[in-house]
């Protein structure tokens, strides 16, 4: 029987992908699928990892082969000196991945806390500026 067909895959653009494929394996325990190599050896056309079991896709960034319309434009976090959207992982500890990701090169931008809606969170941006959020689910008070 095949496995479920994931309905949302990010497709993360970044500069130096082979670089962020071992970054995310080394700081989220992201395990690698697959790599296709660019013809100038040196970026990546296509990979995939997986992270808790979901699929990312990831890209070099390849701005001789943006489109002619904005639409068309997809560019990496240092490009638009930022990103729009952050990455969220239910993790077993959020602290533990919050520490597993600094060490590997990530910058914490929320320390964990306990937050209100009963999550203990925290936020980081990987070295190539993508957004990761990390959360457990706290006990419940009685």
């Amino acid at each position: 029987m095949s496995e479920p067909v994931q309905v949302v895959t990010p497709h993360l653009v970044v500069r130096d992908g082979n670089a962020a494929v071992d970054f995310y394996k080394k700081a989220l325990g992201a395990t690698e699928v697959m790599r296709v190599p660019a013809q100038d050896g040196k970026r990546l056309m296509h990979a995939e990892i997986r992270v808790n079991g979901a699929r990312i896709f990831l890209v070099d960034d390849f701005p001789e082969h943006r489109g002619q319309h904005s639409v068309d434009a997809v560019f990496p976090p240092d490009r638009i000196k930022g990103t729009s959207v952050t990455m969220h992982l239910e993790v077993e500890n959020c602290d533990a991945a919050v520490k597993r990701a600094m060490d590997a090169g990530a910058t914490v931008t929320l320390e964990p806390w306990d937050s209100f809606w009963g999550a203990r969170y925290a936020r980081i941006i990987d070295p190539f500026g993508h957004s990761w959020s990390f959360a457990h689910a706290l006990p419940a008070k009685a």
